[in-house]
């Protein structure tokens, strides 16, 4: 790119910052302070190594840029304006407003050139940890000599919050670990959190802490020498078998005379005196509001030049990759469009009765190893947890440093990482990520599923040992309350199947949906297989009649997961001794079930029939809904015990006498 002058570089950077410091000023609400204090190394990084195109931010082998500290939103807004992504003035004046494409902190959908929901702080760190993995793996799958499809950095900005949250932490270990070498995190070192000074709570060592997480650090005395800077980031981009932590000291609130270096300049408006003040001190009219000279803009837009010309160069590669390698082009172009292979699903199991009883955890081992062959797009691991969660790709080696083709992630005892890491790899596009952990441990994770959730990425959370019947490790990994606390989570599907079948019917349903995560509650123990042909549209609904005692049934026993076959037990057993008449419902997924059409909903939950009794291992949060004024549950309301599986499942009440016993009270 040809270089700005010198006035020219001064003059842009000054603008980014007052464009920021006018937007927060007019929504009366923000964070005027680091985007002040970031602007050079914004300026900097845009203007000279950004490989990117605004007039298609969707471009497959553009660099990806995090802003991890999310709450600096505007400094991003400016940036995608100024270099346009089609964002205008007047989407700068509606920031943090109702319906405005430039919410309070950047939200993956709602602007263009935003690549991750960034809010909670350490998240957009550990997205573009998942984001560097992605951009290896597919390099290793398919570039030739010659003609690389992906070849691009993925760039974070984050600030001490950030490093001191776990799940950072916990993914730039797993960065280190993997030599992740084209990501680059430049870290706003200005001292100063929202209750004051850094060091009121954070001392470390940073830059030996990343060294030691086999890290190269760079660092740069002041964050405005723009100079200094583009020579960081270039040695970070030299450093190719480590990422790199550019460590840059900026002063918050830059060239404000009472609020530079303070902890008032982090979450509020300076106000406007201070702001003319501020501009004042910049050299630029202090009369004027979201002032833009026609210079910086001229220049700035010519991102949208170099762009196409990046985009450009990118296609003929691609257009001589088609004629060369044709299947490979086209598996290329199924994988960053998300579509499913043809013949993705052909070699799902059916399961029989007379095969035996299977935990959920191992008939979801075997569908997941008979998907992966024919869909190479799947990734993933486990939180150390593999062999227990039976999320092992047999058909696929280990990604590792330097061995980027495989598809099994060894993401350690990281869950939260983990969670946040998948986001990172979806958003990348490319892969369809998958992640495994103790349904215990989903509270580690929460912060990750809440936020995919929010940005509806069809992600796949494997949640094994999902109830009391872990049985002697006791109440610690016991789940109780984690199925209501999930399904609590507004847009996240949780299935939790009755067996080996809904458990193939869950990994089909979690695949084809494209708009939600999907979390899969699955067994430790053995469960039998449900005696009864099963209908792919049951699949679309949550819900169905295992056992159907008609329009004339006494009373109605819902199940879930390792419940539903003790329903119907229980079922046969009040036929058969009592002459009452029950059907049985397996309900896997609320979620589902909420969605299919009101005749339907009807037909299995007739409201005719009262007497309902729910039967589910955790807290009944919920089961009002369906079980009504006349009916009840049969649920924990306590944390668990150790003792067997089996005998702690006795001792809560969930047997066929049990659930007997409380139908004849129904």
């Amino acid at each position: 790119m040809a270089d700005a002058t010198p006035n020219l570089d001064q003059l842009t950077v000054n603008t980014i910052r007052t464009l920021c410091m006018d937007a927060v000023q007019q929504a009366n609400s923000g964070h005027p302070g680091a985007p002040m204090g970031l602007a050079p190394a914004a300026y900097v990084l845009f203007k000279r190594f950004l490989k990117h195109n605004p007039a298609n931010p969707a471009w497959i082998d553009r660099d990806r840029f995090v802003l991890s500290g999310g709450h600096g939103s505007s400094l991003l807004y400016s940036m995608l304006y100024l270099t346009g992504y089609g964002l205008e003035l007047e989407d700068l004046k509606a920031f943090r407003q109702w319906g405005s494409r430039t919410p309070g902190h950047p939200e993956y959908g709602d602007t263009p050139g935003v690549e991750t929901t960034t809010g909670p702080l350490g998240q957009g760190i550990a997205n573009a940890v998942g984001m560097a993995i992605a951009e290896r793996h597919m390099a290793a799958r398919f570039n030739k000599d010659g003609l690389e499809l992906i070849n691009h950095h993925t760039f974070a900005m984050c600030g001490d919050g950030d490093l001191m949250e776990g799940v950072a932490l916990e993914a730039i270990s797993m960065a280190g670990h993997l030599g992740l070498g084209k990501l680059i995190l430049i870290y706003d070192d200005n001292n100063i959190t929202i209750e004051g000074k850094t060091d009121i709570a954070f001392t470390e060592n940073t830059r030996a802490k990343f060294e030691a997480m086999n890290w190269h650090v760079v660092e740069v005395s002041d964050g405005n020498d723009l100079a200094a800077i583009e020579q960081a980031i270039q040695a970070g981009k030299d450093a190719v078998a480590r990422p790199t932590l550019v460590k840059l000291s900026t002063h918050i609130a830059y060239g404000s005379p009472n609020k530079q270096d303070t902890p008032d300049a982090h979450g509020a408006p300076l106000g406007e005196e201070e702001i003319k003040l501020v501009k004042k001190f910049y050299g630029v009219p202090e009369d004027k509001t979201f002032y833009v000279p026609d210079e910086v803009l001229e220049d700035c837009r010519k991102a949208l030049t170099y762009g196409e010309g990046f985009e450009s160069s990118w296609q003929n590669i691609f257009d001589a990759y088609k004629k060369d390698y044709a299947d490979e082009a086209g598996l290329f172009v199924d994988a960053i469009s998300g579509f499913l292979t043809q013949g993705w699903d052909k070699d799902i199991p059916v399961f029989k009765p007379e095969d035996g009883p299977v935990a959920t955890r191992a008939a979801s081992g075997t569908v997941l190893n008979a998907i992966a062959p024919n869909l190479p797009v799947l990734m993933g691991g486990s939180a150390d947890l593999a062999p227990s969660n039976k999320t092992y790709l047999t058909c696929s080696e280990e990604f590792q440093k330097e061995a980027w083709g495989g598809r099994n992630i060894r993401f350690g005892v990281r869950e939260h990482a983990m969670g946040a890491i998948m986001t990172g790899m979806y958003l990348h596009s490319g892969i369809r990520p998958y992640g495994g952990t103790f349904l215990v441990f989903a509270d580690y994770m929460r912060p990750a599923i809440r936020v995919a959730t929010l940005m509806k990425l069809p992600l796949i959370y494997v949640f094994t040992h999902d109830s009391v019947a872990v049985g002697e490790d006791g109440p610690t990994h016991q789940p109780v309350e984690h199925l209501a606390s999930l399904r609590a989570i507004p847009g996240l599907n949780v299935i939790r199947p009755a067996d080996a079948n809904e458990t193939a019917m869950a990994w089909r349903k979690a695949l084809t949906t494209q708009d939600a995560p999907t979390a899969l509650i699955l067994s430790r123990q053995k469960l039998p297989t449900l005696d009864m042909p099963y209908k792919d549209g049951d699949a679309e609904y949550g819900a169905y009649t295992v056992k159907d005692a008609g329009l004339k049934a006494d009373m109605l026993l819902i199940g879930t997961g390792s419940e539903v076959h003790i329903c119907v037990e229980a079922a046969e057993i009040l036929e058969k001794e009592h002459n009452i008449k029950a059907s049985v419902v397996s309900m896997p997924s609320w979620e589902l079930f909420e969605k299919a059409p009101a005749p339907y909903k009807e037909r299995i939950l007739p409201s005719g029939i009262t007497k309902r009794l729910a039967v589910e291992a955790g807290i009944p949060m919920g089961w009002e809904k369906y079980v009504g004024n006349e009916g009840k549950t049969i649920t924990i309301e306590r944390f668990g015990a150790s003792a067997p599986g089996g005998t702690v499942l006795k001792e809560f009440g969930f047997s066929a006498e049990n659930i007997v016993k409380n139908a004849l009270e129904l």
